[in-house]
């Protein structure tokens, strides 16, 4: 029996993962955003261990989320599936003063990352549209450029998917993988999206429970179980080290 912690765990795709963890007899603590949400997370999911709430979207929050979660621990593993998505026409800032889509989508869970442990085994979300992320250093926050919601989506996740590679490389005790679940059914993915919700988490549940050699490989891009090329940058250590100076610089802490 293993015990993971999950983000983004009251709908879509997070809680398909709590649902099939539990049913495969693990420990599970599920998050959502505010107290309706991770009310509603254990509803869906009652043998679930607990619910912890925070916002990836605020410094303070996500602060005590962190404290939240590590009562809980230590966790075998950890899965960061909470983000949003990037449909938003204007450039919104947080309260913070950050921009939104890279704050909730990159700021929050490095700075989860930093407050909590490392775990043996780490997954982060990521999205096919990582391949089209623009590393711009300069610019990670629009403001200089002018706005493209979904341009900002696909940076975002380039950005989580050079996280986890970087974690990787400074943690090699731990197994740590970035995953493109697929075009899914959720609220994110739309009604147009063509692949189940069931199978959207069926790949972190499998790197985070199985023994099996293809699962306990570290440092990949992972989509259907199968390991794929990222985007270039991803593999650019000096890029990974830029990118985690300036998240440090935002949150003032570091990154184990």
């Amino acid at each position: 029996m293993a015990r993971i912690f999950i983000t983004g765990s009251a709908q879509g795709i997070g809680a398909e993962c709590a649902r099939q963890l539990l049913q495969l007899g693990h420990e599970v603590v599920l998050h959502g955003r505010d107290a309706a949400r991770a009310e509603a997370a254990l509803e869906a999911n009652p043998g679930a261990l607990a619910a912890v709430t925070g916002d990836l979207g605020d410094l303070a929050s996500t602060r005590d989320l962190a404290a939240q979660a590590n009562e809980h621990g230590p966790y075998d593993a950890v899965i960061h599936n909470a983000g949003i998505g990037g449909g938003a026409p204007a450039r919104v800032e947080t309260a913070d003063g950050l921009e939104r889509i890279f704050h909730v989508n990159v700021v929050g869970p490095y700075l989860l990352t930093a407050l909590m442990p490392v775990a043996p085994r780490v997954v982060y979300l990521t999205s096919g549209l990582e391949s089209s992320g623009r590393w711009t250093p300069d610019d990670l926050q629009w403001t200089a450029r002018e706005w493209d919601g979904m341009q900002a989506y696909s940076d975002s996740k380039l950005h989580d998917s050079m996280l986890a590679f970087e974690l990787a490389a400074r943690h090699p005790e731990s197994i740590v993988n970035t995953v493109d679940p697929g075009w899914i059914k959720t609220q994110l993915g739309g009604p147009n999206a063509w692949d189940d919700v069931a199978d959207g988490a069926e790949t972190q549940v499998w790197l985070v429970t199985s023994d099996e050699k293809a699962a306990t490989a570290s440092g990949r891009y992972v989509k259907r179980r199968e390991t794929h090329e990222p985007n270039p940058v991803v593999r650019d250590a000096a890029a990974r080290g830029a990118l985690i100076a300036e998240l440090e610089r935002l949150t003032g802490v570091p990154l184990p």
